[in-house]
């Protein structure tokens, strides 16, 4: 079986896009489905951005579709899955990560890739529920790679990083600059605890944001939106105690979970939420509780579903 996968290709702030790390998810994912079954892979990376970005790269995929045979199409994000879409040749399977759904905007372009895809994917129940129309469709959200995310020493790691013993970390689950992560309710919350430094999430390998979620006493996350969290998950497969707001399927992924708290989007509350896991003073149960979206278990889930609309294109 080749697989096409079609997703964005940019770099925020003008660095130079690297897979692994720009679209480390998508990747990982890939690399799953690939170990356990005959599935190859090509990725063609989206360049530029915007409606204008999408439309110059059309022809180009469109070329590249002609070229070569494929199987099938998996494009992450609404837009991609539109411009996947473009083309009849091919069927298409559309996983929809979050802002694509979150954004009224972004949602009614969505709703085209919707229409057309052969097959959709949504990474929570809360995506679905702002939808009117689906189409075919499942919940697979993307999966953990937990030989990648592991706990290791808390001591160990912040003397990796060069951290102090002393310190009190909270780890932000992205680059400040991203305005839908909602930097500012984090930077005003820590600001009121003693000691505590805001780590950016921001130029690191796969490897060393391992060793940070295992040096930061908490990892918080304070997104207006999200669809299914990578960073909740990695925490969690960390054993990181983790402060987030509501958004997503955040409530259900740690739930149960002793240290983890869900905050409200007030400062004082986040705050209040962020001592309540020092208090707690200890590593989570965490990675237990999400052998669920083990990248194995989700990568068993994306194959059935390619082998479903593949199977259907024949008749």
């Amino acid at each position: 079986m080749k697989v096409l996968i079609v997703c964005a290709g940019n770099a925020p702030g003008g660095e130079d896009f690297i897979p692994e790390v720009h679209q480390a998810f998508i990747v990982e994912q890939a690399e799953a489905v690939k170990k356990s079954y005959p599935v190859e892979y090509d990725f063609f990376f989206i360049k530029g951005r915007g409606l204008r970005g999408y439309v110059k790269n059309f022809l180009k995929l469109k070329s590249l579709l002609a070229k070569t045979k494929y199987d099938l199409v998996h494009a992450h994000y609404g837009l991609s899955g539109v411009m996947a879409n473009f083309q009849r040749k091919v069927p298409v399977v559309t996983t929809y990560h979050g802002s694509d759904i979150n954004r009224p905007w972004l949602r009614k372009l969505s709703y085209l890739s919707i229409f057309f895809s052969s097959f959709n994917i949504f990474v929570s129940e809360e995506q679905v529920s702002k939808l009117l129309c689906k189409g075919h469709y499942g919940i697979v959200p993307c999966g953990v790679n937990l030989d990648m995310f592991f706990p290791v020493e808390k001591e160990k790691a912040r003397k990796q990083l060069g951290f102090g013993t002393d310190e009190v970390l909270v780890l932000f689950s992205s680059s400040f600059a991203n305005p839908v992560k909602n930097y500012p309710l984090a930077a005003a919350a820590v600001k009121k605890i003693e000691r505590a430094r805001l780590i950016e999430l921001k130029g690191y390998s796969r490897a060393e944001v391992n060793l940070l979620l295992n040096a930061a006493d908490v990892a918080l996350l304070t997104s207006f939106s999200e669809g299914s969290p990578q960073f909740v998950k990695e925490a969690m497969a960390c054993n990181c105690p983790v402060v987030s707001t509501p958004v997503g399927d955040v409530r259900e992924i740690i739930a149960g979970t002793e240290g983890c708290f869900l905050c409200t989007f007030d400062a004082e509350d986040v705050a209040r939420k962020i001592r309540q896991a020092l208090v707690f003073g200890k590593r989570t149960h965490g990675r237990e509780k999400i052998s669920r979206f083990d990248n194995r278990e989700i990568a068993k889930k994306i194959y059935d579903i390619y082998c479903r609309v593949i199977e259907k294109t024949k008749k």
